[in-house]
């Protein structure tokens, strides 16, 4: 069983909203309890088996609504004892209509703390001899929100599931759920605690990025599978405070139809192969493509699907290493570690290498990604020393031949207009510009003003083709430079070993 010490120290997500209103002794906003509401419905929906202590303060009395989520055999509420044991306790009772068996003590160690909570002389409240609860610091305790400041989402709950094992308690508070601490070194661990719940599968994939001061997530597999915000989706994107939402129609297999009259359209398109057969993909390229593949044939270029193993991650480390400049471009690999790869390599899913050899060395490859009604070329790279042989041609005339083996009728390469030169290769092994429409949801007052100023979009998309062209030598030029100060500042990047 999954034992959990919830510590409800402040009222709010945002600390200095908590920090006023715990010394005011005041409720402001909607917000009251926010995360320790999301923690409960967590709890809820988990399959696994769950038992959450709840260590409620004075300033934290649960409402009418958090009670209700409280309110099955999964939750206990206990007493978050701030200063005065019997007070506390009598207020907990009425309020909640429970019986209380527990309890723990506030801590507050620094100045503004017993400021705050009105400890003027001593740092902790004494608890009477014939106090009727029981003190819940008996039992083993680990700090998940602790681990999650010093570890990955992963390492953290692989960690945490050894701890349950050996009937520990997981000890969190509800206001790092989402944020870092700095002073006291805690949180986030929505990520972790996801994991470990077995929760909210529909954000497995949800990335987060900041621009200006907005949110903005999307589904890093929108091309792998449909996508259709639902209101529970919605409403737990808001509970992560994203302001906007994006994602995809994938009109070459599904249509929106009906959308909300809020959500914002922008054309969009990516490079799009219709696979029928290897046959009738031969005869649709030009001569000179065919050339191209029959010239990799003749260089002694041999292509096949390839096993994630150790070789193949270290063929790919070499291919990475061996440049910082491609495409006249940076290249954001270079330095990678071998070991980063390996774990790369044996952790995808979905996913196959098609490996371009040149007798047993790996020259090349393409990663493959498979989803619904499609297959997506990831990367496709290869050692430049061996660009006069056509190592590219050949990896995707294998990637069609390996959608057309697998049935599989779309091959997708990537989005078009952003590099020339790449897209003069796409069109010549017969991938079209497919348009489709990208939305984007307001979910706050915040993401609504910037939908209606535009700030949603990247600069690189609202830009006229014709001056987009005009500004990627210049791009170039100045991600070309910032590698070559990065190389400057570590050179020990040139001296990479596995």
């Amino acid at each position: 069983m999954i034992k959990l010490r919830i510590d409800v120290d402040y009222p709010y997500p945002s600390r200095i909203k908590s920090f006023v209103c715990t010394a005011f002794n005041i409720k402001v906003g909607k917000d009251y309890l926010k995360n320790p509401k999301i923690l409960a419905r967590m709890i809820n929906e988990s399959p696994r088996k769950v038992k959450a202590y709840w260590f409620f303060t004075p300033q934290t009395i649960p409402d009418k609504e958090l009670l209700r989520l409280l309110d099955n055999d999964k939750h206990e509420i206990a007493l978050h004892i701030a200063n005065d044991p019997y007070k506390e306790l009598k207020m907990l009772e009425r309020v909640t209509n429970r019986k209380i068996s527990y309890y723990t003590i506030h801590g507050t160690a620094r100045l503004l703390a017993r400021i705050m909570w009105k400890r003027w002389k001593v740092k902790a409240p004494k608890i009477p001899e014939d106090f009727p609860l029981q003190s819940f610091y008996q039992f083993p305790t680990e700090g998940l929100d602790i681990l999650c400041y010093n570890c990955n989402p992963e390492e953290a709950a692989k960690i945490a599931e050894d701890y349950i094992v050996k009937g520990r308690v997981l000890h969190i508070h509800p206001i790092w759920l989402f944020q870092r601490g700095k002073i006291n070194r805690r949180g986030p661990y929505y990520e972790t605690l996801r994991r470990i719940l077995n929760v909210d599968k529909e954000l497995e994939a949800l990335e987060v990025r900041k621009k200006f001061s907005l949110k903005i997530a999307r589904d890093a597999k929108e091309y792998e599978r449909d996508i259709f915000p639902d209101e529970k989706f919605i409403e737990k994107l808001r509970e992560r405070r994203v302001d906007i939402f994006t994602f995809i129609e994938r009109r070459w297999c599904h249509t929106i139809s009906n959308p909300a009259k809020d959500w914002k359209k922008v054309n969009d398109n990516i490079g799009l192969l219709q696979v029928t057969s290897y046959d009738e993909w031969w005869k649709s390229v030009g001569k000179k493509t065919r050339n191209m593949v029959r010239k990799a044939e003749k260089s002694g270029i041999r292509t096949e699907i390839v096993e994630p193993n150790v070789k193949l991650a270290e063929g790919i480390w070499k291919i990475y290493n061996e440049t910082p400049i491609r495409q006249e471009r940076g290249f954001p690999h270079f330095g990678i570690s071998l070991d980063a790869v390996k774990k790369m390599v044996f952790s995808l899913q979905n996913c196959t290498f098609v490996g371009a050899f040149l007798q047993d060395e790996l020259v090349g490859f393409i990663q493959l990604v498979h989803g619904d009604n499609i297959a997506i070329i990831s990367q496709i790279l290869s050692l430049q020393e061996h660009w006069d042989k056509a190592v590219n041609n050949a990896l995707v005339a294998k990637a069609v031949e390996v959608c057309a083996d697998k049935r599989v009728r779309w091959l997708m390469y990537g989005r078009m207009g952003n590099h020339p030169s790449l897209d003069k290769f796409k069109q010549s092994n017969g991938v079209t510009k497919f348009m489709l429409t990208r939305y984007y949801i307001p979910l706050t007052t915040k993401g609504v003003i910037a939908t209606k100023l535009g700030l949603h979009r990247e600069i690189k998309d609202a830009l006229p083709q014709s001056v987009k062209y005009l500004l990627i030598p210049i791009y170039n030029w100045i991600n070309r430079t910032k590698m070559k100060i990065k190389l400057l500042l570590k050179p020990a990047q040139n001296k990479l070993q596995p």
